[in-house]
């Protein structure tokens, strides 16, 4: 019961790091666009007026939604295996 155990803790292991990878990902455009949107001159950018810049900012504002609430859903999903987990060795101590 013990390997059984140890086998979904490595493997819920491994897909948390590849989440953790997609999100870092994530992370890295939106670090990036902050870059280029800070890098953008004060002195009238070309963006086709304040239409273009708001369309511009909307992107920038998703790209941050999306990596938090990708984090948020990490969290959520470790916490639930986590959980599942302890439920599991609980159990096995009672037997």
């Amino acid at each position: 019961m013990e390997q059984k155990i140890t086998e979904m803790i490595v493997h819920m292991s491994h897909s948390h790091q590849q989440m953790a990878r997609v999100i870092d990902a994530e992370r890295q455009v939106a670090v990036r666009m902050a870059q280029i949107v800070h890098a953008i001159p004060d002195a009238e950018p070309a963006f086709a007026g304040a239409p273009g810049i708001l369309d511009n900012t909307g992107r920038i504002n998703k790209s941050v939604v999306s990596y938090l609430n990708a984090i948020a859903d990490l969290q959520e999903a470790m916490a639930e295996n986590l959980g599942l987990v302890i439920k599991e060795l609980k159990g096995q101590e009672e037997e």
